[in-house]
């Protein structure tokens, strides 16, 4: 995270950021700084601060071994060296400024957010029932499975059936129907399926992902330990950067920097805004299921000449997607028939949700304003 950092170089006042400014000495939170340590004669040839770093406040100011630079207007930081460039290449800061005044972010490229998989679980087979087909009949036809055509005649099963041995609506052998047998084929109507079960939405958990870094770039701004002031037009010394015109990564640029986004003013007008951190409101979207379907069921269903159920002459294995149609030997007795249910699937559910929310945005914008 990027933020501030509160240097040595002012005493007193700890809300004081960075080394003291030179229109702040004699302050409280800034007083002057001392000649020296030592025998106070030993910097006398030559100035207070020597050819080298320059005095300030009670020194006698010779030369700046950097480059006089406008001061930052109030409410800014530094002047600062700033270099901005690949995450991977950040450098350490010039023993010229030696101290970190900030560092941050740019140019934030997050990867897709991986949400996991939803799912539905289907309804509990106990929710879904089958309902024997009532409906059976001879056809004095044996063009099954197209238009049956002819006389029908039904052989119906009893109301509220429950698919045991019935003789119900029986056709004796030999039954005319206008000439032609009245049983040549038989029909079923398909079995009736009820579902009334809900889905129960699941979320298929992918493995965790790599924590990747979303930042492209990254920003270090360096300051010296102290500012002084250049002699007779009170601009700010300021050490130069390592490699004079050549801009970042491969050197430095004179800026000073505010927090938030703001404008630049003359001479520094080549801006940049780099980031604190970001505001993740990435998430997924919850999961959910439809409405069921596609449930069905299917039955066993059988045909026999005697009215016991002792003389089969089909069994057929008719499905609530499609009624039944079967050829028959011509004129046989349809003298009983029975069911049973043999398999429930109560359907399944379309899964939704499970994507993604929210976004990744930069957050705690700090701009630099660089000398052009």
């Amino acid at each position: 995270m990027a933020g501030l950092l509160l240097l040595p170089g002012c005493a007193g006042d700890p809300t004081v950021y960075g080394p003291c400014q030179p229109s702040e000495y004699g302050s409280p939170a800034c007083p002057y700084p001392e000649a020296g340590t030592g025998d106070a004669g030993d910097g006398g040839d030559g100035g207070g601060g020597g050819a080298g770093g320059g005095g300030a406040g009670g020194g006698d100011e010779t030369a700046c071994a950097g480059d006089c630079v406008p001061p930052a207007p109030l409410g800014w930081f530094g002047p600062a060296l700033l270099w901005f460039g690949a995450r991977d290449q950040v450098p350490d800061c010039p023993a010229a400024a030696p101290n970190i005044g900030y560092e941050g972010f740019a140019d934030l490229a997050p990867a897709p957010l991986a949400c996991a998989a939803c799912l539905c679980d289907p309804p509990d087979a106990a929710t879904a029932s089958c309902q024997l087909p009532l409906g059976w009949s001879a056809h004095a036809s044996s063009a099954c499975p197209g238009d049956l055509g002819g006389v029908t005649t039904p052989f119906a099963a009893p109301d509220g059936w429950d698919g045991a041995c019935t003789a119900a609506n029986a056709i004796p052998a030999g039954q005319d129907c206008g000439g032609k047998p009245c049983v040549q084929s038989v029909s079923i109507e398909a079995p009736i399926v009820t579902a009334t079960g809900a889905c129960t939405p699941r979320v298929d958990e992918p493995p965790p992902p790599a924590l990747l870094d979303p930042w492209q770039t990254r920003a270090l701004a360096c300051v010296p330990g102290a500012y002084t002031e250049c002699m007779g037009d009170r601009s700010t010394c300021m050490p130069s950067p390592e490699q004079p015109g050549v801009p970042p990564p491969g050197g430095y640029l004179t800026c000073i920097f505010h927090e938030g986004d703001v404008t630049c003013e003359e001479p520094y007008l080549d801006r940049h805004v780099f980031y604190g951190g970001a505001e993740d409101t990435r998430g997924c979207s919850e999961c959910g299921c439809g409405e069921p379907e596609g449930a069905s069921c299917t039955i066993k269903a059988s045909v026999y000449s005697d009215g016991t159920c002792g003389e089969a002459l089909a069994s057929i294995v008719v499905s609530s997607t499609t009624p039944f149609c079967g050829v028959t030997p011509p004129g046989v007795a349809l003298g009983s028939k029975s069911a049973e249910v043999v398999a429930v699937d109560p359907g399944g559910c379309a899964p939704s949700g499970g994507e993604p929310t929210g976004e990744l945005l930069p957050a705690e914008p700090s701009t630099f304003c660089c000398q052009a």
